[in-house]
């Protein structure tokens, strides 16, 4: 088995006003993404794939992609609204992105086995990524009809910003195994101290704190791009004409679960998540890298050290 690891980069930061996949965060001028493709390759993941926009891709080829090329094998997907299956095109004025989905979906052409995703601006720690390995390796030889997906889960408490709101996959469990998952945007804890967002019909609801979130660390099977391939087309047909419609992969994981096409178990980990929404975060999460290094999770240079 050779797990690939897929990285989405192509967000413009919009409430963080800038590229924060490529801002500096450790001691030598690590970013996130550097720790999370440090602790991929430390946890047996053999091959990364960027999604990425073309416009910034020489720039983030330079400052990022160069300086794993000879530790992991690097590919590049570039993300573009343009990239619609057959009968459709991009509506008058679309420069939204449309989703996760189509983001995963523009690696469609060169992953066809295990991988996992996770965003290029989200610390999610060395045991998570261990996690997802040993899932692959227990799961490598499937043969039910149900696909065996995994994410990993964090406490929505854990994972709100105290500068503004947040998106997440808000998920519901049994036994560690997903029931369902609903993307909410736009999370956060109100003047009465109450965690509430807006789910899909744009209704605003009370959240649990202590509720599991998606933080989009998934693992799939390369079986997932023939589903969101069926679900994106779907969408499409519902909201293609809209400016502002996303397709997101916890809205496309709910539906295989719930038609039982698919199974998705919760994997507890000891790591940490942390993350950078607006650019208040980026002091927290500066002491966070720093607090790791000096208990020595990290090395302080981290690709200059002796080891990976």
């Amino acid at each position: 088995m050779k797990p690939t690891l897929l990285v989405l980069a192509a967000g413009m930061g919009s409430r963080y006003g800038g590229l924060k996949q490529m801002d500096p965060m450790g001691p030598n001028g690590e970013t996130v993404l550097d720790y999370s493709v440090y602790d991929a390759i430390r946890a047996g993941f053999t091959r990364v794939v960027f999604i990425i926009r073309e416009e910034f891709a020489s720039d983030f080829k330079t400052k990022m992609g160069d300086k794993f090329a000879d530790k992991i094998e690097v590919h590049y997907c570039y993300q573009d609204l343009n990239d619609l299956p057959n009968n459709f095109t991009l509506p008058n004025g679309r420069t939204k992105p449309w989703g996760t989905s189509h983001a995963i979906l523009a690696a469609r052409h060169i992953i066809d086995s295990h991988f996992a995703v996770i965003n290029a601006d989200d610390f999610y720690g060395r045991d998570s990524f261990k996690q997802i390995i040993s899932y692959f390796k227990k799961n490598e030889n499937n043969t039910s009809d149900t696909d065996k997906y995994c994410m990993v889960g964090y406490k929505l408490k854990n994972t709100l910003s105290e500068f503004g709101d947040v998106n997440r996959g808000i998920c519901k469990e049994n036994n560690n195994l997903l029931i369902t998952v609903e993307e909410h945007t736009q999370i956060l804890i109100e003047k009465d101290g109450i965690c509430r967002g807006q789910n899909l019909a744009g209704n605003r609801v009370e959240l649990s704190p202590t509720a599991i979130a998606s933080m989009n660390f998934w693992g799939f099977s390369g079986t997932l791009m023939g589903h969101l391939e069926e679900h994106f087309t779907e969408f499409l047909k519902n909201h293609g004409t809209e400016l502002t419609s996303e397709c997101y992969i916890p809205t496309v994981v709910d539906n295989l679960l719930t038609n039982g096409k698919a199974e998705c178990n919760i994997l507890e980990t000891t790591s940490s998540w942390f993350g950078v929404t607006y650019p208040q975060d980026k002091e927290a999460c500066v002491k966070s890298i720093k607090t790791l290094v000096e208990s020595e999770e990290y090395p302080s240079d981290l690709w200059n050290c002796a080891h990976t």
